[in-house]
């Protein structure tokens, strides 16, 4: 009878370990969906324009849903697991979420059409915060557990400030570039830190930087089409 109760349990919690993740999963992939859509025909690279405050915050918060809910799974996972199965993870993505919802005001307040030499600058800028121990430290903070999904946010967006600056300053509407910084942060968020994989990339994104502001017209989506 106990090993019965025992086996009940054990597959009761796995089954409720299976639905978070694919709620978590299922979301992410909705709000890519979404995020697509929305940014359809925003995209003019460095001369983009942001829409009105409420609107851009409603495509920024679907954008954040879509880049870094893959990531932040596991950490949801074992919120669940700890702390009350399905009503503790919408609690831990919600408050995640609202941490990319500020972030979302931040760059509404700082952010201007620009040229090319801003965006190198602030790439290069990026690319040179991944070797910093602040970012390091805030990496394994991200990967680690928490018990609030606030505290978590400020974690991974103190690990991902860099890159997401990077994706602002090249194209904050573009699909293109937020895929790519968003493979770049599920990436750190699952794999620990290694200097043979993050100084390489680190200053590849120096590089990219550069490029940008010594070729500017080369970059693909950078500039507006005539």
């Amino acid at each position: 009878m106990a090993d019965h109760g025992f086996t009940t349990f054990a597959t009761g919690r796995t089954a409720a370990m299976a639905a978070t993740l694919t709620a978590t999963l299922g979301l992410a992939a909705a709000s890519w969906g979404i995020a697509v859509w929305q940014m359809h025909g925003m995209d003019m690279g460095v001369a983009t324009r942001l829409a009105s405050f409420a609107s851009f915050i409603a495509v920024w918060v679907v954008m954040m849903a879509a880049m870094m809910l893959p990531g932040a799974g596991p950490a949801a996972l074992r919120r669940a697991q700890t702390s009350g199965g399905m009503r503790a993870m919408p609690l831990f993505i919600g408050s995640y979420l609202a941490v990319w919802a500020l972030a979302g005001v931040a760059v509404y307040a700082l952010y201007r059409p620009h040229g090319p030499v801003v965006a190198g600058a602030v790439t290069i800028a990026a690319g040179v915060y991944e070797l910093t121990p602040l970012k390091q430290y805030f990496r394994r903070r991200c990967r680690g557990s928490v018990r609030s999904g606030f505290r978590f946010g400020l974690c991974c967006a103190g690990s991902s400030m860099g890159l997401m600056a990077m994706l602002v300053a090249v194209g904050v509407m573009s699909v293109t570039w937020m895929s790519v910084v968003a493979i770049l942060v599920l990436a750190q968020k699952l794999m620990p830190p290694r200097a043979a994989v993050d100084v390489p990339l680190a200053l590849a994104i120096v590089g990219f930087g550069i490029w940008i502001v010594l070729a500017p017209s080369s970059v693909p989506g950078l500039m507006p089409s005539m």
